[in-house]
């Protein structure tokens, strides 16, 4: 399945737990460690799990499986590598102090 396709699935798996000010990243053009970045918000720890559950849920279903998980414990950065799509899902107070958007304000903005 192709990356764009993917992102997709995984920004649909995001809306369907009301992710909050989901953001797609193409990073093809500055960066060989992904296609894209998709950058998400939850309000708690539950419902940041809950995005990472229904994105690995939703792939599942496509044979498609992360190579690593990191930060499902905590809630409150949570990263998922799918390897030509990196998921960074954030509580909001962490999303804002560590500023993704603005270190990799050079990638191109999908509206998906």
């Amino acid at each position: 399945m192709d990356s764009r396709k993917k992102a997709k699935i995984i920004v649909e798996a995001l809306r369907d737990k009301k992710g909050i000010d989901i953001r797609v990243l193409d990073i093809r053009d500055i960066s060989v460690i992904s296609d894209y970045f998709i950058i998400a918000s939850g309000s708690n720890k539950n419902q940041v799990q809950a995005m990472t559950d229904n994105v690995e849920d939703e792939l599942a279903k496509e044979k498609i499986y992360s190579n690593h998980v990191e930060g499902y414990g905590s809630g409150s950065w949570i990263l998922l590598d799918y390897d030509d799509i990196i998921i960074h899902l954030f509580n909001e107070d962490d999303r804002a102090f560590y500023g993704l958007e603005k270190i990799w304000s050079d990638g191109q903005v999908v509206d998906m």
